[in-house]
């Protein structure tokens, strides 16, 4: 969609294209392999048919619910377009933090015309969010650690099993997904995880749970840094993102392998901050037109292993472009790696993330 047709289309006010003078557009993100897919799918594509935009790379995803609401408190928005997970893009927009966007004039059909929020499904959590890959978060282990006459880790409670698989582990420093873990490994069933954690007692449990490996955990906080503890051999097993499992496996050839099992779904995809003037808000509307369509979603699988949120996508899904190798068989969706998933929910941690994230911080504090 041309830059003139989409200012049209928000009726904020009509300019052409080449009437925007050259400007930096700040998108943030993870860091790591995750933006470099990004910048390769989108990015460069994005400048080069756009020469007046320079984008500038921050990577704070992690951050980004509290650093959006400094930002619109201190009513300085400095960022363009904010790479978040489904449960944050809730909490953003619900706070009027985040830009409601209309699939039907904003985003790009698919190629045979089926509308973008068909397209995406219920994938589209909410109004404001616009999703662009599935990814999991699961465990790396290093290969040659495993101890001898051991069966390599294959279950998400070997991550508790210090006696049969000892050495350091590596946990986010955050309560998502760890105590899901936790719960399932002290014998609650996957269908009633949170319904207990929506409980006192229930998060109780689950740091009781937690605090069994605790003195045997690097917390990290950044996406990158679980591969390269792998790589530097500093813990025998971490959690991170399945793309980065992908990258530290093929790309740098390191003895790590994937442990699929309980594997936790989830989005990332684009909000807009709410706030912007009209010429950033225009243009921040045009990337995400372009950066969502069909092809450049299937382009980005070429140099990660994400699945692709639009459904027209994923048969476009090929060979990475490096390495040459299929890139099917590494998707997280996979039916040989979804064996056993755990499935985020998205509304409670909407409802409940900055109540036991404060709890979770008090207990990491201890």
């Amino acid at each position: 969609m041309k830059l003139t047709k989409l200012l049209v289309a928000t009726s904020a006010f009509a300019i052409s294209a080449g009437a925007v003078s050259a400007e930096d557009m700040t998108i943030v993100s993870w860091g790591g392999a995750y933006s470099a897919s990004q910048q390769a799918a989108y990015h460069d594509p994005y400048m080069a048919a756009n020469p007046g935009v320079n984008i500038i790379n921050d990577e704070s995803s992690a951050e980004a619910v509290a650093k959006l609401r400094a930002m619109n408190e201190a009513g300085n928005i400095t960022w363009d377009v904010v790479d978040v997970v489904a449960a944050d893009a809730l909490r953003l927009c619900d706070e009027g933090l985040a830009l409601e966007i209309d699939g039907a004039t904003q985003l790009a059909p698919a190629p045979d015309g089926t509308s973008a929020d068909e397209d995406f499904g219920e994938l589209r959590v909410n109004s404001c969010y616009i999703p662009q890959i599935v990814y999991s978060t699961t465990f790396g282990y290093r290969t040659d650690m495993v101890p001898a006459g051991v069966n390599p880790p294959d279950d998400i409670c070997d991550v508790f099993d210090l006696a049969t698989y000892p050495g350091k582990r590596a946990l986010e420093k955050r309560p998502i997904n760890n105590v899901e873990w936790a719960l399932l490994c002290d014998g609650v069933a996957k269908a009633d995880v949170y319904d207990v954690l929506a409980t006192e007692e229930g998060q109780q449990q689950a740091l009781a749970k937690l605090d069994t490996i605790k003195d045997q955990v690097i917390w990290w906080s950044a996406g990158a840094d679980t591969p390269q503890l792998l790589a530097d051999g500093e813990i025998f097993m971490g959690s991170t993102y399945n793309g980065r499992l992908f990258s530290v496996i093929e790309e740098q050839k390191q003895p790590v392998a994937i442990m699929w099992d309980a594997q936790v779904f989830d989005l990332d995809g684009w909000i807009i901050p709410a706030g912007l003037s009209p010429e950033r808000q225009a243009r921040a509307l045009d990337y995400v037109y372009f950066a969502t369509d069909t092809q450049r979603l299937a382009d980005q699988a070429k140099y990660i292993s994400y699945g692709p949120a639009r459904k027209s996508s994923a048969p476009l899904v090929g060979k990475h472009a490096t390495l040459g190798i299929d890139m099917g068989p590494h998707m997280p969706t996979d039916p040989n790696n979804a064996k056993n998933t755990f499935l985020y929910n998205y509304e409670f941690w909407a409802d409940y993330r900055d109540d036991i994230d404060a709890k979770f911080q008090a207990w990491l504090a201890q």
